[in-house]
């Protein structure tokens, strides 16, 4: 790490250990991973990449998973500054054993009025989804524990309803925030759902975990795929809630099949895993995995890895695929 006085450049890969890692996942660590290492660090900015394991959703949890990301990522031939298997001033890097740090922030959350328990069934929510199809309404929580009498709420606890805790997203006016590749976005708030922030089972969902961590391990650069832009006004309505400064955001494009389409195993290898198997060489696949959206001059074609940390630049990925 230099000894530089300018503030370093945080960035994240956060994969979920629900499968091998995914060409889409692959694209996303090299991108951040290029970014901290080769685009911040010549800009004169200190970069330092941190592995966060994501494994919150625990009723998808493949065994193995864990040491299959380690692995693909070696073999890609990235490495990381901090991270489950090297440590860090910020540990712990997986998910699950930070639950109590979670719980503590939706506890205040809670007492500031930006969060509320929701005790509805699972039958419950199952009706208000159903007549809301039935109204060609979007699909939404009602809000229905809203506004429920402390009272209520506190003895709701000590019977041992179950419940969940849902952020309390401003019932009208707007949510914007910008992203890197898109420039500004707007939401309506009218159209945004209370999202659940902690499940029943006491894990936090994606949404809590994921800005709590980022902040608390001084993340400055968030880069993902584009099926989080749809969740991204909740994340900066959290980061308002919590008074944090937010991360500068940027959604990578969708990747595609040859001729359009959804990309999958028809079209052959779409993980590291099988890439592997198949005989590629690590820097033949990054070196493809490079031009999933991004490019140099629009010609050039072939990088080696030393190639990439000289010229990869952030604003020359593409935003549409």
């Amino acid at each position: 790490m230099t000894d530089s006085a300018v503030a370093p450049v945080r960035v994240r890969f956060a994969p979920s250990p629900t499968g091998s890692l995914h060409i889409g996942g692959a694209r996303t660590a090299l991108f951040t991973w290029l970014f901290a290492h080769g685009q911040a660090a010549r800009e004169g900015w200190p970069g330092q990449f941190l592995l966060r394991i994501e494994d919150t959703d625990r009723n998808r949890l493949v065994p193995g998973a864990v040491q299959g990301i380690f692995d693909a990522l070696t073999w890609f031939g990235i490495d990381w500054d901090e991270g489950p298997d090297v440590s860090g001033p910020h540990a712990p890097y997986i998910q699950s054993e930070r639950q109590s740090i979670h719980q503590e922030h939706v506890e205040q959350l809670i007492a500031a009025g930006h969060a509320y328990r929701c005790f509805c069934t699972l039958e419950r929510l199952e009706q208000v989804r159903a007549e809301r199809r039935a109204n060609n309404l979007p699909p939404g929580y009602d809000r229905h524990c809203r506004d429920l009498d402390p009272a209520v709420v506190q003895a709701n606890l000590e019977m041992g309803i179950p419940s969940v805790v849902r952020f309390a997203m401003p019932r009208s006016g707007e949510t914007r925030f910008t992203d890197l590749l898109r420039g500004e976005i707007v939401y309506q708030n009218e159209n945004l759902e209370d999202a659940v922030l902690l499940k029943a089972d006491g894990f936090p969902t994606y949404h809590l975990a994921n800005v709590v961590d980022d902040y608390l391990m001084g993340i400055t650069h968030v880069t993902r795929g584009p099926e989080w832009i749809p969740s991204s006004p909740l994340h900066a309505r959290l980061y308002e809630a919590f008074d944090w400064e937010p991360p500068l955001f940027a959604h990578m494009p969708l990747i595609l099949a040859p001729g359009g389409g959804k990309l999958s195993k028809r079209h052959g290898a779409t993980g590291m895993e099988e890439f592997r198997a198949q005989g590629y060489l690590p820097e033949a696949v990054m070196n493809y995995v490079a031009l999933l959206g991004w490019s140099l001059d629009g010609a050039t074609e072939i990088f080696s890895k030393d190639d990439l940390l000289a010229s990869f630049n952030l604003e020359r990925v593409s935003a549409s695929p």
